[in-house]
């Protein structure tokens, strides 16, 4: 591309003061011809700069612009369309660490209005739904971690095999896919799903059938113990893992895996199938499922208030189809499971 960026066409000073600590740069290479267009919508997101390199001797430019978070989609959805049949258009997405000057701290509040970029979210959320030797390997390792811990009785092991579990991530994947309408993503995360359960569940069977245990022992009681309260609990560590998830806080991840972790009860579940322990069984497989259950009706839940939802009218219609019949089928489920709850709370004195 010759020639560096020329001064920009405009840029704010005002705006760039008054943006969010998040901001991204876009940059797009397409027809000279294009940006006149590219300026409009840069103009109408309220971009804080955009600059251009002179076009090249076949007539490509190559723009940027910086824009905050909360206008980010926006600006990409703008961008597809308006360059959708140039097939040779690239747009890309660049995070900015730093941006100067630093903006007032009572215009800090922009954080809380910015949202993930669906593109990037999906990338995010795409990667804990892949079916690979990685995360196989992981599963079996975080299975023998929690199930020592669980043996042992021992909190801290528990707690860190919770962490390394990676199940937590199809479930979040499995309703993103269906805010997106997005078949490919349900069919890989509920595959990589039932796949780290059963291996969870037959691993852990396994060194329930070999290692004699208490099946008394305070970690496993707790697996095995299930009320209304697991129910709020998994719901709110549901809501609060698609929350983290949209306004681009990863970090508060690793809360989530702890308190709504999936792993020690399928452990558990497995340690005593193996043991011949059927009543223990049972509560951990509940807890399990209401956990799997909560965990995505929330999300669902969260991702339509926040307007996850695809970029073109026909794929939204089919979307909200697959959103209303899910959430259905999640709330029925969870009436059964509180049911179930409740049944066992009577016949178990």
């Amino acid at each position: 591309m010759a020639g560096a960026f020329e001064a920009p066409c405009y840029i704010g000073d005002d705006r760039a003061q008054s943006l969010g600590t998040r901001l991204k740069y876009v940059e797009i290479i397409a027809d000279a011809g294009s940006f006149d267009t590219v300026a409009a919508i840069a103009e109408q997101a309220e971009a804080s700069d955009l600059r251009a390199a002179p076009a090249d001797e076949d007539g490509i430019q190559w723009m940027r612009l910086l824009v905050s978070d909360d206008k980010l989609q926006g600006v990409l959805d703008a961008l597809q369309n308006a360059l959708g049949s140039q097939s040779d258009a690239r747009i890309s997405v660049l995070s900015v660490e730093l941006a100067l000057p630093r903006q007032q701290a009572h215009e800090e509040n922009a954080e809380d209005r910015a949202g993930a970029a669906r593109e990037a979210l999906h990338g995010e959320v795409a990667k804990g739904a892949r079916l690979n030797a990685n995360y196989l390997v992981l599963v079996f390792l975080s299975t023998l971690v929690a199930a020592i811990g669980l043996l042992a009785d021992n909190v801290a092991v528990v707690v860190g095999a919770m962490v390394i579990a990676p199940l937590l991530g199809p479930n979040l994947a499995f309703a993103l896919g269906t805010a997106l309408g997005d078949a490919r993503l349900m069919r890989e995360s509920m595959l990589s799903l039932l796949a780290g359960l059963l291996l969870a569940v037959a691993l852990s069977a396994a060194l329930g059938l070999v290692w004699p245990f208490d099946a008394t022992s305070t970690e496993l009681t707790m697996r095995t113990e299930v009320g209304v309260d697991s129910v709020a609990l998994a719901l709110a560590s549901g809501a609060a893992a698609a929350l983290s998830l949209t306004s681009g806080l990863s970090s508060v991840l690793v809360g989530v895996m702890v308190a709504v972790a999936l792993l020690p009860p399928a452990a558990t579940l497995g340690l005593m199938l193996g043991h011949g322990d059927m009543t223990g069984a049972t509560g951990a497989g509940l807890l399990l499922a209401i956990n799997i259950v909560c965990v995505n009706l929330a999300c669902k839940v969260v991702f339509l208030f926040k307007r996850i939802r695809p970029r073109v009218w026909w794929e939204k219609e089919k979307a909200r189809r697959g959103m209303r019949n899910s959430v259905i089928a999640w709330v029925v489920s969870l009436a059964a499971l509180i049911a179930m709850i409740f049944l066992r709370e009577v016949l178990l004195p």
